[in-house]
């Protein structure tokens, strides 16, 4: 009998972290993850958001007007306002003392989106250089440091005529961040746009661009929308309440929700509760019992609340959590629905022509949707079949709507054609990675109604193997992969796949589910080395290592790569390019031009931005 001994486990093996250690430990609790900037949620916007943050909720309360944001080529940011300031005698235990802040005084900043005092540290923590600085009645303060250690002292305050208000400067902690993190004007821009719109009176000044908004929450839809509104928004202003909403013709729901300021991109308890109230009202208003979907088909909403001490499910606040209790003690829930009702019913009554629109739409989607349900039907029993007969899948054991450990690996692969999906099929990880192999080029869905995505039968299967007919809440896959070739032809798939996802499951790519498969361009080796390359600039690398004996093979296509090879490009080391985009009137446009039937304009624009590159060879 095998004896096993356990390892010691003494008083020396528990540790305890300081603050600056544990947020550099595990800054993914603190600031999500650990991108470089290519997406609108990597940790450095929430290190943005933090520093920004406070000087938004000194305007909330009635201080200052403006707040600058400069951010210079070599990334260091300094933020601005002209608030009150933070008191100097409080400068570093703000910076540098965890669980410090005037938040936790409900009088100070009653409804703040930072209420844990950890924000400003983070920032401190995870940057190489941090610097506050505050200015009040004539006087001034300022603190330096490093990687959360203070560097410089300014023990005493000194005389300063500068205007009330704080000044935050940071540069993030390179040795943290993955090389060429950077932050990208057009998300930077979008947030202080989303600043303007919740707060109209307040001026936002990015590297000199004013951002100012008028209308609030219209302003935000007006940007937003990607189609042409069925009727002119409704916008309806509380105390501590604002909405704005339009139905369009698409059968999506979109929602933009806001908590004290904070966009909360992954809902929350006021979403939720808008959702049924908007439900509840319409059907009193019509007395019909309409069904919910019908009557949220194609809405289009921006929800903001400001509350007493929201409670967030994580430090990124993207989420509102449950236990919410809104102005005047009653519930989220509550407050909302009461809201709307008396709202949302006194404007239809005095708008009939917006009433008649509503109604419209809500008629045009139920019809849709009984239309819908035999072609689901066939659908689904063809799916049914595809499960015993059809060979174009290969799934794997471990699903992304299971409570497996691994279920974040869930992995579908969107091959064209037998023999890529072959090799990728013998060399993947079968607890993780399945197959779904593509018969040719599939349909262009550009402009074309549900119905007929789902008679074709190369979707519905598709839409089954994802699990995602009904919305993607079910979704079998973390990721979906689009693996084609890099040549014309796998290009244009590509294009294919992408339009039917943005048409219909717009979801997909807003929730980070799908992703493009880089595949190289060249293998280069020798009898010793071996380097698959991906650009021109690797190519010639590789090159240079292995020396004239080097062996180079241009791949054409993923049939050509055997799948011992293919272990290398979908494994620990495989690629992947997220897709993104985003929101806003340009999608439709983009998709119109590229996917729509106006092949004339098309072929004048190729023609006129045609590079032929000659490789030129001397005889």
């Amino acid at each position: 009998m095998k004896q096993i001994m356990a390892a010691g486990y003494t008083e020396d093996d528990i540790k305890s972290l300081d603050w600056r250690q544990h947020i550099r430990l595990r800054p993914g609790m603190y600031i999500g993850k650990l991108g470089d900037g290519s997406s609108a949620d990597d940790g450095i916007y929430i290190l943005l958001k933090e520093a920004v943050d406070n000087s938004i909720d000194e305007h909330i309360m009635g201080h200052g007007k403006e707040v600058r944001i400069d951010i210079d080529e070599e990334g260091r940011v300094e933020v601005r306002d002209f608030g009150r300031g933070i008191p100097l005698g409080k400068l570093f235990d703000c910076a540098a003392q965890i669980n410090t802040g005037a938040k936790y005084d409900s009088e100070a900043f009653k409804k703040s989106v930072g209420l844990n005092g950890v924000g400003i540290k983070a920032v401190n923590a995870l940057s190489d250089f941090f610097e506050i600085q505050s200015w009040r009645e004539g006087q001034t303060k300022a603190l330096e440091f490093s990687k959360g250690e203070l560097t410089v002292d300014m023990k005493n305050p000194r005389k300063d005529d500068g205007l009330n208000g704080t000044r935050l400067a940071f540069d993030i902690d390179r040795s943290i961040f993955p090389a060429k993190t950077k932050f990208r004007d057009p998300f930077v821009e979008k947030m202080c746009r989303y600043y303007s719109y919740l707060n109209p009176a307040l001026t936002v000044v990015f590297n000199g661009k004013k951002f100012r908004s008028k209308d609030g929450l219209l302003d935000l839809l007006r940007e937003e929308m990607e189609t042409e509104a069925l009727y002119p928004p409704i916008h309806l202003v509380g105390h501590d309440i604002e909405i704005a909403f339009t139905h369009c013709a698409e059968s999506s729901e979109e929602y933009h929700t806001f908590v004290n300021g904070q966009n909360t991109s992954q809902g929350g308890t006021h979403l939720a509760a808008f959702r049924e109230a908007l439900v509840q009202v319409i059907r009193g208003f019509y007395k019909k019992q309409y069904d919910p979907a019908d009557i949220r088909a194609g809405i289009e909403a921006a929800i903001c609340v400001r509350i007493i001490e929201p409670v967030f499910e994580s430090q990124t606040k993207t989420k509102l959590g449950s236990s919410v209790i809104a102005p005047g003690g009653e519930s989220l829930r509550a407050f909302i629905g009461n809201f709307l009702k008396a709202s949302l019913d006194n404007y239809l009554h005095k708008h009939p022509q917006v009433a008649e629109a509503i109604q419209k739409r809500i008629n045009a989607a139920e019809r849709e949707r009984k239309d819908l349900k035999g072609i689901q039907k066939i659908a689904r029993e063809r799916a049914r079949q595809a499960k015993v007969h059809n060979k174009k899948l290969r799934d794997c054991r471990v699903r992304f709507d299971s409570k497996h450990k691994r279920r974040e690996e869930s992995t579908l692969f969107i091959t064209e054609g037998d023999s890529a999906s072959g090799s990728i099929t013998k060399s993947r990880d079968v607890e993780t990675q399945a197959v779904f192999s593509l018969r040719g080029k599939p349909l262009n869905t550009y402009s074309l109604p549900r119905k007929i995505v789902y008679e074709n039968e190369e979707f519905a299967l598709l839409q089954a193997a994802l699990n995602i007919e009904d919305g993607i809440e079910s979704l079998r896959y973390n990721k979906v992969v689009i693996a084609t070739d890099a040549d014309v032809d796998g290009m244009h798939i590509r294009l294919l796949l992408l339009t039917f996802f943005l048409q219909f499951f717009p979801e997909m790519i807003r929730d980070g589910h799908l992703f493009i498969l880089q595949t190289p361009l060249f293998r280069v080796r020798n009898k010793k080395e071996t380097f698959y390359c991906y650009t021109e600039e690797e190519r010639v690398k590789a090159i240079a290592k292995v020396g004239k004996a080097a062996e180079i093979t241009r791949f054409k296509g993923l049939g050509e790569i055997s799948p011992d090879e293919f272990k290398f490009m979908i494994g620990a080391d495989m690629r992947l390019d997220p897709v993104e985009y985003e929101e806003g009137k340009g999608v439709k446009e983009l998709l119109a031009f590229y996917m729509g039937k106006n092949t004339p304009s098309r072929q004048e624009y190729i023609i006129e931005n045609l590079r032929e590159d000659v490789d030129r060879q001397v005889a």
